[in-house]
C-alpha cells in the first residue's frame, strides 16, 4: 500500500508543479528568453516563490515531523561541488539560453499541448542517453 500512495502523492506533486508552471506562463520559451534579456522579471517571482516555498518546507518537515508521510526517515546527503557538476550546469545553462527551454516546462508544454517541444524533450533525452553511455564506459 505504501508504494501506491508513494505514486499517487508523485502523480499530485508532479501535476501541481505543471500546472504551476503553465500558469505562470512558463511553458512558454517566449517567457524564459524575455527574462534571459532582462525585459521580463516574471520568471524570478516563480523562482523565488519556489524556492522560498522549497527552503521553508526542507527547514520545517524534518523538525515537524518524525519522518516523512511515506518513507522510512529523512535522507541526508553530503554535497559537493565537483568538475562535472560544473561544466554541467554551464552545458545546461547554453542549452537553457538557445532554446529557452527547461526540462520541467518542456514536458508541462507538451501537456498544454505546445507540441514544438517534443524536439526539445528529444533532445534533452539524447543528450542524457550520451552522458549516460559515456559515464559506463569509464
Amino acid at each position: 500500500m505504501n508504494d501506491r500512495m508513494n505514486a499517487i502523492f508523485t502523480v499530485v506533486s508532479g501535476a501541481l508543479f505543471g500546472f504551476g508552471l503553465a500558469l505562470s506562463t512558463m511553458i512558454k520559451p517566449e517567457v524564459v528568453l524575455d527574462f534571459l534579456r532582462f525585459d521580463d522579471f516574471g520568471l524570478l517571482l516563480v523562482l523565488g516563490g519556489a524556492v522560498g516555498v522549497t527552503l521553508i518546507a526542507y527547514q520545517l518537515a524534518p523538525r515537524l515531523m518524525a519522518k516523512p508521510v511515506f518513507a522510512a526517515a529523512f535522507g541526508q546527503r553530503p554535497t559537493e561541488t565537483m568538475k562535472r557538476t560544473l561544466v554541467g550546469s554551464a552545458l545546461f545553462g547554453i542549452g537553457w539560453g538557445i532554446c529557452g527551454v527547461c526540462p520541467g516546462p518542456a514536458i508541462a508544454g507538451l501537456g498544454a499541448g505546445n507540441w514544438s517541444l517534443l524536439i526539445v524533450v528529444a533532445a534533452m533525452a539524447l543528450g542524457a542517453y550520451v552522458q549516460g553511455r559515456l559515464a559506463s564506459s569509464r
